[in-house]
């Protein structure tokens, strides 16, 4: 596929349309919503599903590129927070509280664009390394304690533990490693039994997901007035600037094109579900407005209907 084709599919698949649909539904006040019990359901199986697969695929492929990747992922785990938060303090004027919060969610990531760039290889036959969902909790933790202890060392915040408590034992990490468990322990074998559910089902729960986020975003757009210019420039520019280190590391450790462009999706997505909860207990200080609407109202619609097809064309040029 030429780079006209790929961007084409990206924005007329099903997920990307849905998510639009939600955005042009908030923006209209529709009262579309998901009930939120669903919404929170459909989220712990998106979870849990990330983790099996990253499970099954650890269990089953070869690990000779793993070790390599998985050092790769935790450097740029700590190295995003750190940058992103010398970035926001010098040239975004921000205050200690609000840069660390906002660098906390950069330098996470968001499993919902990763599942959308699984989504999106697998529609163009494009194989991946079986353990790459296993890099989305090597890359989630550290980068949050990280962002977290910055504070604490700048403030002297005590409930910084809490928040690592939070981090770890929370839902959102716990479904991811509890997956990886299961699926890396029943394999091969227990794969084909939860295939009608956590692999014919994935992508339409999905789309439905992105139902909802888009209504989620929508309401967000409408704080980009209040977050200044410097952070949309900062959660678009961040994001290409991440993705392309991501992509060239894992060239370099020898990830395949697809692996590589995975790693450069998740260095440049911005966590909305672990961050928020970490961020909320360490930081009340921070202001939602920022963090929130930087990575829902702003990156996240980057990633998903341009960032996608950009990735995978720097990925090709690369390899």
């Amino acid at each position: 596929m030429d780079t006209w084709e790929i961007v084409r599919y990206n924005l007329f698949s099903p997920m990307v349309l849905a998510f639009v649909l939600g955005i042009i539904a908030s923006l209209l006040k529709s009262d579309l919503r998901l009930p939120e019990a669903i919404y929170k359901g459909i989220s712990m199986y998106l979870l849990f599903a990330i983790g099996l697969k990253g499970g099954f695929g650890f269990a089953q492929a070869p690990l000779e590129n793993f070790w390599g990747a998985a050092l790769v992922t935790f450097v740029i785990g700590v190295g995003v927070p750190i940058w992103s938060y010398a970035i926001l303090r010098t040239l975004g004027r921000f205050d200690i509280a609000n840069a660390a919060a906002i660098a906390a969610h950069y330098g996470s990531v968001s499993a919902v664009t990763f599942s959308a760039a699984l989504a999106f290889l697998n529609e163009i036959n494009v194989p991946i390394e079986g353990f790459m969902p296993t890099l989305v909790v090597i890359l989630e933790i550290p980068a949050i304690i990280v962002a977290l202890l910055i504070a604490q060392i700048k403030l002297g915040n005590s409930s910084w533990k809490h928040a690592m408590r939070e981090v770890v034992f929370g839902s959102s990490i716990f479904l991811l490693l509890g997956g990886a468990f299961v699926g890396a322990l029943s394999g091969e074998i227990g794969q084909r039994q939860v295939a009608p559910f956590f692999t014919d089902l994935f992508a339409g729960l999905l789309t439905l997901f992105l139902l909802e986020m888009g209504v989620v975003t929508g309401k967000y757009l409408r704080d980009l007035r209040h977050v200044g210019g410097f952070l949309v420039a900062f959660g678009i520019l961040m994001p290409l600037l991440h993705g392309f280190l991501g992509i060239w590391l894992g060239d370099f450790v020898g990830l395949s094109l697809g692996g590589s462009m995975v790693l450069g999706v998740l260095s440049a997505s911005a966590s909305y579900i672990a961050a928020p909860a970490a961020v909320r207990i360490a930081l009340p200080q921070a202001n939602p407005s920022y963090y929130l609407t930087a990575a829902i109202g702003i990156t996240f619609p980057f990633n998903l209907i341009a960032g996608l097809p950009i990735y995978y064309q720097w990925a090709v040029w690369l390899s």
